[in-house]
């Protein structure tokens, strides 16, 4: 029920337009009720009417057809089109709310939540499970109220053609109400579990299509193959038991709705054969039966519908649910530029409170303008510094402060935006190269985007290609090689113009001329910045200011190229193992 209540919160600012769609949906739904009492009098006062002539018989017939028509052709049609209109834009624009929050919550949730959930998950949650939802506008709050509508109208006609034979036709409908309470609590839970084995089949395939190079270099086609169906085989299971116990649920419901129409007109039959019951009544009362039952039936269908919306509904909540590991401070600063100076005071670090510290209190200062390296063997904490300066985790102990005031204090948002990074596999979006370049500064003009791309070294290439600035680049940039996506996402970094750079082996996998290039740009971009580089080719940052040596989650050694070559230390060893 809590989901049920949060999920109206979306739908309550088009309430009027429900309300206006539930009022055209009675007027639709209450011109079918006519018919039973026109087949009676048609039967009773018209065809087997004493008083009247053939002539006033046709007259009259012809009379009441023109009439029937007319509300049919003429009423009837743009009624049900609006009708439907309002009720599937009114579905499609609270998807587009819920779908619009959910996008916002991704954008705030760690990245720590990322690295611990399947994108192929997170995707199922924001598509599918959302659309699943809408059966409940336009079941729940829409057709079901139309069909509860219709049941009482036809109840209230019924009694008065007949109380006995009303009463009959409603003895059912307790025994209907508790079998359908009692079947589908068990249907929301393995609906559920049905939702759940899905998402983990989506996420398994967004990994494998992601990584099909991976694949097919190792030629393990066919081991993914089997892994997949195993996945596929659980899901599988989970269905077929949704599926036998949806099926069990109609076999029986359906059933009590059977039994009663079949009563009604055995009784029925027997009162018109007894004198008791006119040919035009029973007729009418069984048209009424079925304007009955058959709302009974859909609601049997609705059910089943409507337990799929809560299972994704619970879904959906559920991610909505997932807690913030990063928040602004109460007072947070809105900082609009900084100078880049930055200082770790005993900063101890680890990812998990499983995990052992990855940084142990780590003490440096950087200056402003400043360009400084760190380098030592994978594992040591190295990405992990980086990743603590633009607060993309909180550390565990000590502090990280900018301009001397600590990361903290700043908003998330206008901190990020004084900090550029390049990593070593910069992510392009499947857009346009102007688009991808843009991610630097949404309002720049094209004359900026040009010149950001010129100060890359990248505007040569980008007028060469088919469409110059508008060509698509292709998911993750695959159209473009390695060289050309990192001048890219230097392009847009020059645009971004920060105060401080983070280099994160932006250069290590390119070739001679690619990474040539690509140095020239990152000493333009160097200046009068305070810049980070992260490296494991050792040649790539004899000139910088100063060198940080990480080992084990701790600052062993630091000094510029010459120092550190003079200490015969760690940077040493190092230094002349890339030499040979």
């Amino acid at each position: 029920m809590d989901s049920i209540k949060r999920y109206l919160q979306f739908v309550k600012p088009y309430k009027f337009k429900i309300i206006a769609t539930i009022i055209i949906g009675l007027i639709k739904f209450s011109i079918p009720l006519m018919i039973p009492m026109l087949m009676k009098y048609i039967i009773d006062d018209v065809i087997n009417g004493t008083n009247l002539t053939t002539s006033e018989k046709t007259h009259q017939l012809l009379l009441i057809m023109a009439g029937v028509f007319f509300i049919f052709i003429i009423l009837r049609p743009p009624i049900e089109y609006y009708r439907q209109y309002y009720a599937q834009w009114i579905s499609s624009v609270v998807l587009f709310d819920l779908r619009n929050k959910l996008f916002e919550h991704t954008q705030k949730l760690s990245l720590k939540y990322f690295a611990n959930n399947k994108s192929g998950e997170i995707i199922n949650r924001v598509i599918n499970d959302v659309e699943q939802t809408r059966s409940f506008i336009l079941t729940g709050l829409m057709n079901l109220w139309l069909d509860t509508a219709t049941i009482i109208f036809a109840i209230v006609l019924m009694l008065t053609l007949n109380v006995k034979l009303t009463l009959i036709s409603i003895l059912f409908l307790p025994l209907y109400a508790f079998s359908v309470k009692y079947f589908y609590s068990k249907l929301r839970h393995l609906t559920r579990v049905r939702s759940k084995s899905l998402g983990e089949m989506q996420g398994f395939l967004g990994e494998r299509i992601s990584g099909v190079q991976v694949v097919r270099s190792f030629a393990l086609e066919q081991h993914e193959q089997n892994q997949f169906s195993k996945t596929n085989g659980k899901f599988l299971e989970k269905s077929l038991s949704h599926t036998s116990w949806n099926a069990y649920t109609f076999s029986v419901v359906n059933t009590i709705t059977d039994l009663s129409p079949l009563i009604v007109i055995g009784f029925a039959g027997y009162e018109v054969i007894q004198g008791n019951l006119t040919v035009g009544t029973m007729i009418a009362f069984i048209g009424y039966m079925d304007r009955l039952y058959n709302p009974l039936r859909r609601l049997v269908n609705s059910s089943t519908t409507l337990t799929q919306a809560f299972a994704s509904m619970d879904r959906v909540f559920e991610f909505l649910d997932e807690k913030y590991d990063l928040t602004d401070n109460e007072n947070a600063i809105d900082i609009k530029k900084i100078d880049g100076s930055i200082k770790f005071d005993n900063v101890c670090f680890k990812y998990s409170e499983e995990q052992s510290d990855v940084l142990k209190n780590i003490s440096f200062e950087i200056k402003h303008g400043e360009k400084i390296a760190l380098v030592g063997m994978s594992g040591g904490g190295k990405s992990s510094i980086v990743g603590l300066i633009p607060r993309f985790y909180d550390i565990t102990s000590g502090s990280i402060l900018i301009d001397d005031i600590n990361v903290k204090d700043y908003k998330m948002r206008s901190l990020r935006k004084q900090i550029g990074i390049v990593l070593q596999d910069s992510v392009l979006f499947s857009d346009t190269v102007r688009d991808n370049i843009l991610f630097g500064d949404h309002t720049a003009t094209d004359e900026q985007v040009i010149e950001a791309a010129k100060a890359a070294n990248a505007h040569d290439f980008i007028t060469q290609l088919p469409q110059g600035y508008d060509t698509p680049v292709g998911e993750r940039g695959v159209k473009l090689s390695g060289g050309q996506k990192q001048r890219i996402a230097l392009a847009r970094v020059f645009l971004k113009n920060p105060a401080i750079i983070i280099l994160d082996e932006a250069t290590s996998s390119l070739d001679l001329e690619s990474e040539m290039l690509v140095q020239e740009a990152l000493q333009k971009l160097a200046v009068g910045r305070t810049t980070i580089t992260v490296a494991h080719r050792l040649s790539t940052i004899t000139d910088v200011d100063r060198i940080f040596v990480i080992e084990n989650g701790k600052v062993t050694e630091v000094g510029n190229h010459q120092e550190l070559m003079a200490k015969e230390g760690s940077y040493y060893n190092l230094f002349q193992i890339q030499q040979i």
